[in-house]
């Protein structure tokens, strides 16, 4: 089931198009990394499925409800975390979650106990009583989750989460994500920095211009797009039987050479593939690496994008 979909969903701003007929589709539990340059979508995007931003045509839904009609019912199971936001000066990190539990209409005598959990989840107890003025932008980063988490959204927007983290921080955001997720939490999460979210979501969608370019997961992708099979050789000896066989396999398309290590496009199916191995072996090279080349996200990004916002 979706939990999060748009149908040809439109924004313009004036003659700017922001989103053109945009269709998306995300499962529940699923840690969806939104992916595209500055400018191409996505905060508005988020802001439309958070009922911030009306949409000029199209429709988008959340567990179900629609944005335009239904907003008080998506704000009670949906937890927004803006890419840019602030902190209230003169208070500590304990009142600072109360008050957003009390306007989230949270019972005094349950918002204790629910602000304990917020900030053992994120990681945050020790800083409960002190001012979120001071504190660094990553603890900034937790905290204003943490203010995300206070109502136990079942749907989380997080645009740019780990903007600005030093490493230790992004690993922390990471993994923190990581464990909501296995809450049972569906997330959204954008950026533009590719390193962020390869190793963490679920499925990725890729967005350039308004336009979705691709979406779901990203080895199946690349398997759609990519003309031939991608293969890696690393050989410690025998480099030039390595080339030898290469040459005279049919099925081979091209390849690059750097020493032992061999950069190979091929159409062959396992069977050839096995066949070729035992052949490279026989003639004497031995091999540290003989495998597909799986792919990352930044050349799945390079491969669908053309650079435009």
């Amino acid at each position: 089931m979706a939990v999060i979909e748009t149908i040809d969903l439109t924004k313009k701003y004036g003659a700017f198009t922001a989103l053109d007929n945009f269709n998306l589709s995300i499962e529940e539990g699923e840690i969806f990394g939104f992916i595209g340059p500055n400018g191409a979508g996505k905060t508005t995007t988020i802001r439309i499925l958070a009922t911030l931003l009306a949409p000029t045509s199209g429709k988008a839904f959340v567990a179900g409800n629609d944005v335009s009609k239904d907003p008080r019912a998506i704000k009670k199971i949906l937890g927004y975390m803006p890419d840019d936001f602030g902190v209230y000066d003169g208070m500590r990190l304990r009142e600072y979650l109360d008050f957003f539990g009390a306007a989230y209409r949270i019972p005094g005598r349950e918002r204790k106990s629910i602000i304990d959990d917020v900030l053992q989840l994120t990681d945050l107890t020790s800083k409960a009583d002190e001012y979120v003025s001071a504190f660094s932008r990553g603890m900034k980063q937790r905290c204003c989750l943490a203010k995300t988490l206070i109502h136990n959204p079942t749907v989380l927007l997080l645009d740019e989460p780990a903007s600005g983290l030093d490493p230790r921080a992004r690993i922390e955001m990471k993994e923190l994500l990581k464990t909501l997720s296995g809450m049972g939490k569906t997330i959204l999460v954008s950026s533009h920095i590719l390193s962020e979210l390869g190793d963490m979501s679920t499925k990725i969608g890729i967005i350039e211009r308004g336009k979705l370019l691709a979406s779901g997961n990203v080895k199946d992708i690349l398997a759609g797009i990519r003309q031939a099979l991608e293969l890696r050789i690393e050989a410690i000896e025998g480099g030039d039987a390595v080339e030898a066989a290469l040459k005279s396999t049919p099925g081979i398309a091209g390849y690059e050479r750097s020493g032992g290590d061999f950069h190979v496009r091929t159409n062959m199916g396992r069977e050839e593939m096995a066949e070729l191995h035992a052949r490279i072996v026989r003639d004497g090279a031995r091999l540290l690496f003989f495998g597909e080349e799986q792919g990352s996200l930044e050349d799945l990004f390079l491969t669908v994008t053309k650079g435009g916002v």
